[in-house]
């Protein structure tokens, strides 16, 4: 056994020794589209957005708006917006400022109500008065937001495996952004790929996961980490300090749950007492009580899927999709 384990150390090591270093903005790391930025002012700060706008070649006249996770950016939108353009949808992906190739600003008191607000800019800038909008995990909390704040520009609501579907500040103690920020400190490719393998895949890890592993690895080995982790905690306080799960009924735009029922993902469960947690992130059941608090809601049930349908399982995540959709 511990022949294995130092094998298994090992191949850790060499693979971390692999990981490319990446600055704040991810200078250095291509996306599969065309980056442009937009300028915001934030709290007195000038700050940029990156986003890319793919153009179908066939267009239908509809524009569809993804929005990404806590754990990544808009790059892992490639083959869904590939999708999407080909049947004629114009593809917005927005990195929000504090992720990807966003600002990484070194004070920002962050919001779901903010980060719509800069989406909305950016729609705006770019003559967009309608889209469907797609948000996976915390892009569902965001997306959710934004169909709240802008229900005349919303035309259809996705969620796919989001985050929030329940209050976790009501069990799981406190966790101040100073101990965010200190967790984050101590992150490295291992960590990154074990948290992923554990919450995300079930243990279940493919070389096509890597890449997000290690892109997410590259922050952890260059001298600007300090500001992306100390943006990440921030951002984690955001995400546990504002729920939206009281306000689904609100909601007045058709809305596509997408579920991968394998999904146990819920913030702060480890901190959470032991009778508590084995409650905590139960998507089965979340994704049932979501879809009956939501006046127009279908909810589609991914069996043996975990948090990241549109990467794990693409072709049973893009056609229910592209059926809402069209």
């Amino acid at each position: 056994m511990w022949k294995i384990c130092c094998l298994l150390l090992m191949a850790v090591a060499v693979r971390a020794q692999e990981v490319q270093p990446y600055d704040a903005e991810l200078s250095g790391y291509s996306y599969p589209y065309p980056v442009k930025f937009f300028s915001v002012q934030n709290q007195g700060q000038a700050l940029r957005m990156a986003f890319m706008d793919v153009p179908p070649a066939r267009p239908n006249g509809r524009t569809v708006l993804l929005l990404h996770g806590k754990n990544f950016c808009s790059a892992y939108w490639d083959s869904t917006a590939a999708a999407l353009a080909a049947k004629g949808f114009r593809v917005i992906m927005p990195d929000q400022v504090g992720f990807g190739k966003s600002s990484k600003p070194a004070q920002l008191q962050y919001s779901f109500q903010l980060l719509a607000q800069n989406t909305k800019a950016l729609l705006d800038s770019l003559g967009i008065r309608k889209t469907a909008v797609l948000g996976h995990s915390m892009g569902g909390m965001l997306a959710t937001r934004f169909a709240l704040m802008y229900p005349e520009v919303t035309e259809k609501l996705v969620l796919e495996n989001p985050i929030g579907l329940e209050d976790w500040k009501t069990v799981v103690p406190y966790q101040s952004v100073d101990q965010w920020y200190k967790n984050e400190l101590a992150q490295n490719y291992g960590k990154i790929k074990q948290y992923q393998l554990n919450n995300y895949y079930a243990g279940q890890w493919t070389p096509a996961y890597d890449k997000w592993a290690r892109l997410l690895a590259g922050w952890t080995v260059h001298a600007d980490y300090p500001r992306v982790a100390w943006n990440a905690a921030l951002t984690y306080d955001m995400i546990f300090t504002q729920p939206v799960c009281y306000e689904f009924r609100n909601i007045q735009a058709p809305v596509l749950l997408i579920i991968g029922q394998r999904d146990r993902t819920a913030l702060g469960k480890a901190s959470a007492p032991e009778n508590v947690r084995a409650q905590l992130g139960n998507y089965p059941a979340l994704g049932k009580k979501t879809a009956a608090e939501i006046k127009q809601a279908r909810l589609v049930e991914l069996e043996g899927v975990g948090h990241l349908p549109h990467i794990e399982a693409f072709d049973r995540f893009i056609n229910p999709l592209l059926q809402f959709l069209l």
